[in-house]
C-alpha cells in the first residue's frame, strides 16, 4: 500500500491549533444549561464540548467490513457532512474520531495492518480538511502485536493522533492479557491515552433469550478488560497509560463491591497485595466517558464511584446524538462540572489540543 502521500502528515498543524483555540474562546460563558434551552443556548455560545467518542467510517475499513458481511446501515451511511451536522447542533468543537466494532480484529496480521494504516491516514487527513474539528484515536491492527506496535509508532511520529483506540477484548483475551504486554508499555513509554470501546465478548453470545448482544454483554465487556488490567498488575505497572472507557465503565459500578471485598479476600489475590483500597484507587484513576449514559441513574453510579475530574463527554455518534448527552448532563451537573466534563478533563489528557 502506497503511503507516500502523507509522510509529512500532522493531524494538528500549527494553524489549526489557532484556529481551534479561537473557536474556544466563549467557554467561559459555559453554564448548566435547561434541557428546555438547549437548542437556542447552542446557537448563543460558540462550540466548545470536546467528543471523544465520535465514530466515522473510513472507506477502506467500510470495505473490509462489507466483505465480510460485518458491515451495518450506521456504518455505511455515515458522512462527514452529518457528524459536523451533529456537532454543531450541540456545540461540540471537536471530536476524537475512531471506528466502532470490530475494528479490524477479525483480518489477519498483513491485512489488518494495512486497513489500520489506511483508516488512519483517512481520519488524519479529515482533521486536516477541517481544522479543529476532529482529532483522532488511532485504529490499531490489535491482535497482532508486531504490527501494532509499528502502527503505534507511525501514528504518533508521523501522523501526531491524540491517542489509541482499543477493543475492549480479542478472540477472548482482554487488555490486561500478558500477551498485550508490549503494547501497553509503549504507550505507558509514551504516556498516551488510550480510549477502549466494548466487543462482542468470545464467552458470551445469543445467552438472553433474543436480547442482542449489545444491551448486556457490551457494558460487561468493558468491565471484564477493567478487571483484567487491575487484577493482572498491569495497570498498576504501566500507569502513564490514561485509560478512557466507554459508556461509564459498563457495568464496572454495579459491580465495584465484589472487586473491592470479595475478590480481594481471595487467597490468590490477597498473596499477591491486592487490597480494597488499592484496587478501588485504580478504578478512580481511570477515565470514563459520558456515552449512551448521560442519565441521572448512571451518572449517579458514576459519579460515586470516581469523581467528576475523570468524567469525559462522548456521545457514541452516530448511535446516539451528541444534543441528547448534552440534554442530558446539563439536568445531572452544575456548571463547573460540566466544564470539566464536556472539556476540561479531555484537555488534561489529550496534548495536542492544549497546543
Amino acid at each position: 500500500m502506497n503511503n507516500s502521500r502523507l509522510l509529512n502528515c500532522d493531524c494538528h498543524p500549527r494553524t489549526s491549533r489557532r484556529e481551534f483555540l479561537g473557536a474556544m474562546g466563549a467557554v467561559g460563558a459555559m453554564g448548566a444549561l435547561s434541557a428546555s434551552g438547549i437548542a437556542a443556548s447552542a446557537e448563543r455560545v460558540a462550540p466548545h464540548r470536546i467528543d471523544v467518542h465520535h465514530h466515522i467510517s473510513p472507506p477502506v475499513w467500510v470495505a473490509a467490513l462489507k466483505k465480510a458481511k460485518l458491515d451495518s446501515p450506521p456504518v455505511n451511511n455515515w458522512t462527514v457532512q452529518r457528524s459536523l451536522d451533529d456537532m454543531d447542533r450541540a456545540g461540540v468543537a471537536t471530536s476524537i474520531t475512531s471506528p466502532t466494532m470490530p475494528a479490524v480484529s477479525f483480518l489477519g496480521p498483513k491485512e489488518a495492518a494495512e486497513i489500520a494504516r489506511a483508516a488512519n491516514e483517512y481520519a488524519c487527513k479529515l482533521s486536516q480538511d477541517y481544522p479543529g474539528r476532529f482529532g483522532v484515536f488511532a485504529l490499531l491492527p490489535m491482535p497482532h502485536v508486531d504490527e501494532t506496535l509499528k502502527e503505534i509508532a507511525y501514528a504518533f511520529d508521523v501522523l501526531k493522533c491524540d491517542g489509541v483506540a482499543f477493543m475492549t477484548s480479542y478472540d477472548g483475551k482482554y487488555l490486561g492479557d500478558k500477551t498485550f504486554a508490549p503494547v501497553l508499555a509503549e504507550l505507558d513509554r509514551r504516556k498516551a491515552t488510550a480510549y477502549t470501546h466494548p466487543n462482542d465478548p468470545a464467552c458470551c453470545l445469543n445467552l438472553a433469550g433474543g436480547v442482542p448482544t449489545g444491551a448486556i454483554e457490551w457494558a460487561t465487556d468493558t468491565t471484564r478488560t477493567i478487571a483484567s488490567l487491575i487484577f493482572s498488575g498491569t495497570s498498576a505497572t504501566y500507569r502513564d497509560v490514561n485509560f478512557i472507557f466507554s459508556h461509564g465503565g459498563g457495568t464496572l459500578p454495579a459491580v465495584t463491591d465484589r472487586l473491592t471485598n470479595w475478590v480481594v479476600s481471595m487467597p490468590a489475590f490477597k498473596s499477591r497485595g491486592f487490597t480494597g483500597d488499592n484496587v478501588m484507587a485504580e478504578i478512580r484513576r481511570f477515565h470514563y466517558d459520558t456515552a449512551q449514559v448521560s442519565n441521572p441513574i448512571n451518572m449517579a453510579a458514576l459519579s460515586r464511584m470516581v469523581t467528576t475530574s475523570q468524567i469525559v463527554f462522548g456521545t457514541d455518534y452516530p448511535y446516539r446524538t451528541s444534543e441528547e448527552h448534552v440534554k442530558g448532563l446539563a439536568g445531572i451537573f452544575n456548571s463547573s462540572e460540566l466544564k470539566l466534563i464536556e472539556r476540561d478533563n479531555a484537555l488534561a489528557i489529550l496534548p495536542n489540543l492544549r497546543a
